[in-house]
């Protein structure tokens, strides 16, 4: 049983032996004084007594006509997993965050549950912002994660290429979860942000600093910063780390990602639904994200981190972007995950008078022998 939890940042190197071989240090103040806010969750006996209600759950639960705060996730209050079976004391869940998109206000929230709900957040801080390790590399990530008991159940995030486990004979392979965000809007946010920086760290100096040159701009004179292989992102982090992954434009890559989506990924959300991406995390595993949700829609960190200067495309230059084939290939990755994602939304929740209700058991036992 877990009676506390550490949240660390760890920089670069990896746990081996019982000591790190290259270092670690502790989540910066600053970033910690952000995070707080508590849920009590409906009891399960509210919902007894509820009339039927047919009509399923919109594709869309976020709408300006609903109140997004009026979750109930009375389920997740039932769930046991202390016996080792989903959201057990050995649980690793790795969230190989994507960059730009949305991915620290999620983290933030993360580190925030950490303590109350008792378990370990790991940083991977992938040295030179790289996306992918050496093979020897990957079987020692692998080795650590799995061996490192001290720090069960854990929480891993970094900007790091899917690794299938099970490739190297892991019989217990983490769970992964994803968010990832309309290709374009990615790629006009990071470009922004390598200019003028964000307001979680104002005071640091992006490598584009001073060039004043928007996005339109950079678009009708084909600079390489706005240039489509720029949007190359979303689908080789879901591919792997395979050479043919990060082959912009190939098609393989794509449906390898789309595969690695349905079987490896428990959760890939958006970065435009983020509340309900948490809502059905809390519905899911509450052992990590019980109280995710109420924080989510009461506190600060419902957007944690923003470009502090950014100035939307020009229709001509969406509709140049819109005629790349790369841009075809990222957006058709996003529409396949957003549809996938709809649909475990419409099977988890069901729309009440305004309130999202979780469905709950849907199934018993029975016929059970010998009696």
């Amino acid at each position: 049983m877990v009676t506390t939890a550490t949240c660390l940042l760890l920089a670069d190197g990896f746990w081996e032996g019982g000591f790190w071989a290259g270092g670690r240090r502790r989540l910066e103040a600053d970033v910690v004084a952000r995070y707080g806010s508590h849920i009590v969750a409906e009891p399960a006996s509210a919902r007894r007594g509820r009339k039927p209600f047919r009509k399923r759950a919109v594709s869309k639960l976020q709408q300006d006509s609903i109140d997004s705060s009026r979750r109930h996730l009375s389920f997740a209050e039932e769930q046991d997993s202390s016996d080792g079976g989903v959201g057990g004391e050995d649980m690793i869940v790795i969230y190989n965050r994507v960059p730009k998109t949305g991915s620290t206000s999620f983290a933030g929230i993360v580190y925030d549950l950490c303590k109350s709900n008792k378990f370990h957040v790991v940083h991977i801080n992938m040295t030179k912002n790289a996306k992918t390790l050496a093979l020897s590399d990957q079987v020692r990530f692998i080795n650590n994660i799995s061996s490192w008991q001290e720090k069960k159940p854990a929480f891993y995030h970094g900007h790091l290429a899917f690794i299938d486990f099970s490739k190297f004979g892991v019989q217990k392979t983490p769970i992964y979860i994803n968010l990832i965000r309309d290709p374009l809007d990615r790629l006009v946010s990071y470009y922004y942000f390598l200019r003028y920086g964000d307001d979680f760290r104002p005071y640091m100096k992006r490598r584009k600093a001073g060039n004043k040159e928007t996005f339109d701009q950079c678009v009708e004179r084909n600079g390489e910063d706005c240039d489509p292989e720029n949007l190359w992102l979303q689908i080789p982090f879901f591919c792997g780390h395979a050479m043919e992954c990060w082959v912009p434009g190939s098609r393989w890559a794509l449906e390898q990602a789309k595969q690695n989506v349905l079987l490896h990924y428990l959760l890939v959300g958006v970065t435009e639904e983020l509340g309900d991406f948490i809502a059905v995390l809390e519905a899911t595993l509450p052992r990590f994200f019980k109280d995710a949700t109420q924080m989510f829609n009461n506190g600060r960190k419902s957007h944690l981190r923003r470009t502090l200067k950014k100035s939307p495309p020009l229709q001509g230059t969406i509709d140049k972007i819109h005629e790349s084939p790369i841009w075809k290939m990222e957006n058709e990755f996003y529409t396949f995950v957003l549809e996938q994602f709809h649909y475990i939304k419409q099977q988890t929740f069901d729309v009440v008078e305004g309130e999202y209700l979780e469905k709950g058991h849907r199934y018993q036992y029975e016929k059970i022998r010998p009696r």
